[in-house]
């Protein structure tokens, strides 16, 4: 019964990024983009994700509660950080990296337990969590691979015309520019100034 209650819940939290959740899917491929190595992207990801899982617990469960109205337009504005930061600062130092990963999770989080409070509440909550936290990493990671496979092909074509040096022209600044103008786009929309 458990490990079903948890695979339903594996789906929901996929399905939470692949296809519902644009602000999470820009959020990575932004974290791509900053990205040094795999092995530093996989570690900020599971931060992020897990960061997610504590928020979305404790706002599911009622411990926790803030009004959409704050938390909706913040997510955009962390998507948005996230993405002039990729354009602007290339070599910035990194120590503070995770925590403000940590951070920016523990804010997406807060956005969807208010969304899921009903399913976790009417399921096993341990199940439901564990669920959840699966998908919602399996999703960013199918939202890494992709991204991954779209650099590759673009610096693999750069390279062979010799050209690998306008990798960050021709791919990581325009990508992180349209991601940036989402972002604040949804920020304006979000605190009312732009109407839909």
């Amino acid at each position: 019964m458990w490990f079903e209650n948890a695979g339903t819940f594996i789906e929901y939290g996929f399905i939470h990024i692949i296809p519902e959740g644009p602000d999470h899917i820009l959020f990575v491929i932004a974290l791509y983009l900053n990205a040094r190595s795999w092995g530093s992207l996989l570690l900020q990801v599971s931060a992020f994700t897990l960061a997610h899982t504590v928020t979305l617990a404790l706002a599911a469960t009622g411990m926790i509660s803030v009004a959409p109205e704050i938390v909706e337009p913040l997510i955009a504005v962390s998507i948005v950080v996230l993405a002039i930061e990729a354009i602007a600062f290339p070599d910035a130092h990194r120590l503070w990296r995770i925590p403000v990963i940590v951070a920016f999770g523990l804010l997406h989080g807060l956005g969807f337990g208010t969304v899921m409070s009903p399913a976790v509440l009417s399921a096993d909550t341990s199940a439901a969590l564990a669920g959840v936290t699966i998908g919602v990493e399996l999703g960013h990671l199918a939202v890494l691979a992709a991204t991954g496979v779209a650099g590759a092909l673009v610096l693999t074509v750069l390279r062979a015309a010799k050209t690998p040096g306008l990798y960050r022209p021709v791919f990581v600044m325009p990508v992180a520019g349209v991601i940036a103008a989402i972002g604040a786009f949804w920020t304006l929309q979000r605190i009312g100034l732009i109407a839909v």
